[in-house]
């Protein structure tokens, strides 16, 4: 429910004269929506979401949500005003309203959709950061947002494997996999190119650990080749090489390098 905002002005003291107020008194704003059905301010609000004025949907979901409380129209308009809020960018208040929505209604029929639409928030909220990092110097950034939605993904796909929504949300978890694998080849490439060879191998171990058949994996180990020569440790390199000539026997890294692979990886999706 939003808050009004109160302003406080202070009083202005006018020298020389008096001010009379006349036929003034404090007056509260009235609401148009006093007499309308549940029903009209649902259809007003679905109006508004409809033409993009999201803005003015949000207050009319919030007003259905109390006149209708206990109904499953309440529970419509919270997650369609969950839906305006992603729609409007405003991410956080998206998830503080689905979040609120999976603890009061954990039986709801709708639960797959909410779970799908908490994924889908964090999902389109970190494209941004993975479709920009490739052209900066960077050694960390927050992955919170990327696996916060695997997690709504994969608790739809676990407990809803029916579901209309599933489909997609196994698509964009294999979409994060890859991404977040690369993510970590991308920074161990950015240690390696900087001389932190030691760094290096940690990163592309992480991707090799923890992304298991993601397809920047290939890449990751060549680094790790290429680091442990650089390092001095033969035993090593060559034990990785052997990984990599038995997993990729056709690498391009094999033979050109760094400059025989297309690593553009933010075109996964």
């Amino acid at each position: 429910m939003q808050r009004s905002k109160l302003s406080v002005f202070p009083a202005l003291l006018l020298t020389g004269s008096a001010l009379w107020l006349s036929g003034c008194s404090t007056t509260t704003s009235e609401d148009a929506t006093a007499n309308w059905s549940p029903n009209k301010i649902y259809a007003e609000a679905r109006d508004e979401a409809n033409s993009g004025a999201y803005e003015k949907a949000i207050p009319l979901f919030e007003k259905l949500e109390g006149r209708a409380a206990g109904t499953p129209l309440a529970q419509q308009a919270q997650l369609e005003k969950a839906y305006a809020y992603y729609k409007s960018g405003e991410q956080a208040q998206a998830i503080s309203t689905l979040d609120r929505f999976l603890k009061l209604h954990p039986a709801s029929p709708a639960l797959d959709y909410a779970l799908y639409l908490k994924g889908l928030v964090n999902f389109n909220e970190n494209l941004g950061m993975f479709s920009s990092i490739t052209r900066q110097d960077l050694s960390e950034r927050d992955q919170k947002s990327a696996k916060e939605s695997f997690e709504a993904f994969k608790e739809l796909s676990t407990r809803f494997p029916e579901s209309r929504y599933t489909p997609d949300a196994q698509a964009r978890m294999t979409y994060i996999v890859n991404a977040l694998a690369q993510y970590e080849v991308h920074v161990a490439r950015y240690y390696y190119s900087r001389g932190a060879y030691a760094a290096a191998v940690n990163r592309a171990q992480t991707a090799l650990t923890d992304y298991r058949d993601a397809p920047s994996l290939e890449e990751a180990l060549y680094i790790v080749v290429r680091s442990y020569d650089a390092l001095g440790l033969p035993t090593l390199r060559d034990d990785a090489q052997r990984v990599l000539e038995k997993n990729y026997p056709n690498s391009p890294f094999l033979s050109s390098g760094f400059k025989g692979k297309d690593t553009r990886w933010w075109q996964f999706w």
